[in-house]
């Protein structure tokens, strides 16, 4: 009976172990099939005047502020002027702009040329869901 019940302890053991190990390394919520993030304003091609105002778009999921855990929500992270998305499984740190407490636009101040915006979603933790819920990059031209 001892051997049983050392065996029992040791898989619960192991299985704890196993489960806290995948969470460390990817904080990651699932994300619906075609959910889809998207810029509502300004669009594609736009020219516009500093600040602008950004305005954001979600399908197939809700909105929830940063710390609230509710499955098939998150809250929008927006990049300006960034190459690369931020790394999924992990939180997202500067220089995307965070919108924790649930907002849906922003107004940013933007030097006068060419711009990229995007929208992310993350999940309670800031971490990009699976797969990630990104807006297509768009370019506006702000002028003077």
């Amino acid at each position: 009976m001892k051997s049983k019940v050392y065996i029992l302890g040791l898989s619960l053991i192991t299985a704890a172990a196993v489960s806290l190990n995948a969470s460390a390394s990817d904080l990651s919520s699932p994300s619906p099939e075609g959910a889809k993030a998207y810029i509502v304003s300004p669009q594609e091609g736009d020219s516009v005047k500093s600040p602008v105002t950004v305005v954001f778009g979600l399908n197939g999921m809700g909105v929830a502020p940063a710390g609230v855990e509710k499955e098939n929500t998150g809250h929008h992270h927006l990049l300006i002027n960034q190459e690369t998305l931020p790394k999924e499984g992990e939180p997202m740190g500067a220089p995307p702009l965070h919108f924790g407490g649930g907002q849906t636009e922003t107004q940013v101040e933007l030097e006068p040329g060419t711009h990229t915006l995007q929208l992310i979603l993350g999940n309670h933790l800031h971490v990009p869901h699976t797969p990630p819920v990104v807006s297509e990059l768009i370019t506006i031209t702000v002028t003077d």
